[in-house]
């Protein structure tokens, strides 16, 4: 059986939503980032103190078709940018397309109709996201982080990184230092 959990976007949340599963003592077979195999049916007051458990550290138990549909639109996104060794080197739609089987036009409708923004743009927001994180660690340079995050060029990833947070990489990078250097000074 699938269950599937919305703001599951992270390691840590499959470690709390693995937890609660041994808690209410449902054996679970694969636990991914928004979905939920389990080897076994759940039964209604399971499935009640799962979700009442979910609640409480942030997360929610969905079961409306649609909501699942753009929850694992999400999660897909968020695995290609922030959890991915590398970009795919193929275009978003496909990639999305083939991993959800549905049609791209399909999808990308869906997601704009409910969340007010395009799947491309939600790619952009954290592909900026994943730059920051990049550039704070400073293991890589721009160059770096652009093939990384399968720019054309660093000046597409400058441009865009500036159309979105209005600031340079360079700047944002200056200003971490900064403020390493100003919290060094206490």
């Amino acid at each position: 059986m699938k269950l599937y959990i919305k703001y599951m976007v992270s390691i840590r949340c499959k470690l709390l939503v693995k937890a609660e599963l041994d808690k209410i003592g449902l054996h679970h077979c694969n636990v991914d980032l928004g979905v939920i195999e389990t080897t076994e049916l759940i039964s209604d007051e399971q499935k009640e103190s799962f979700r009442a458990a979910l609640l409480l550290v942030g997360l929610e138990l969905m079961e409306d078709k649609k909501a699942v549909l753009i929850e694992r639109i999400k999660n897909v996104i968020v695995e290609m940018v922030h959890y991915s060794d590398e970009f795919p080197r193929v275009r978003n739609s496909e990639y999305i397309a083939s991993h959800l089987n549905h049609d791209y036009t399909y999808l990308a409708n869906l997601f704009s109709e409910a969340t007010g923004i395009t799947i491309e743009h939600f790619i952009i927001q954290h592909k900026i996201e994943r730059v920051k994180e990049l550039l704070i660690y400073d293991e890589l340079n721009l160059t770096e982080i652009s093939y990384l995050l399968n720019y054309s060029s660093v000046a597409h990833l400058s441009t865009q990184f500036k159309k979105t947070t209005g600031l340079t990489p360079t700047f944002f990078k200056h200003l971490k230092d900064k403020r390493r250097q100003m919290l060094e000074n206490l």
